[in-house]
């Protein structure tokens, strides 16, 4: 079993509910991403868990990014 680590992205627009449902799959479509989740409570912030053997944290994202957002990766 690899080993997993969590980032967190901050989404700096506000999306409605179904845009962050459409980010949140299009980000579990990356390669190595195991799960990525945006909550209604929290809107701006991704949590993303993935293999840092197969996907590294600037691909995610670019993934986010190229979504038409603006994003940053806030340190855990």
């Amino acid at each position: 079993m690899p080993d997993l680590v969590d980032i967190l992205v901050h989404v700096d627009e506000n999306i409605d509910h179904e845009h962050r449902e459409a980010l949140t799959e299009k980000v579990r479509g990356v390669a190595g991403v195991v799960a990525a989740r945006l909550d209604d409570a929290k809107p701006h912030l991704m949590i993303v868990e993935y293999d840092p053997d197969t996907a590294k944290s600037l691909d995610i994202l670019e993934c986010v990014k190229a979504d038409g957002v603006h994003a940053e990766l806030v340190g855990l």
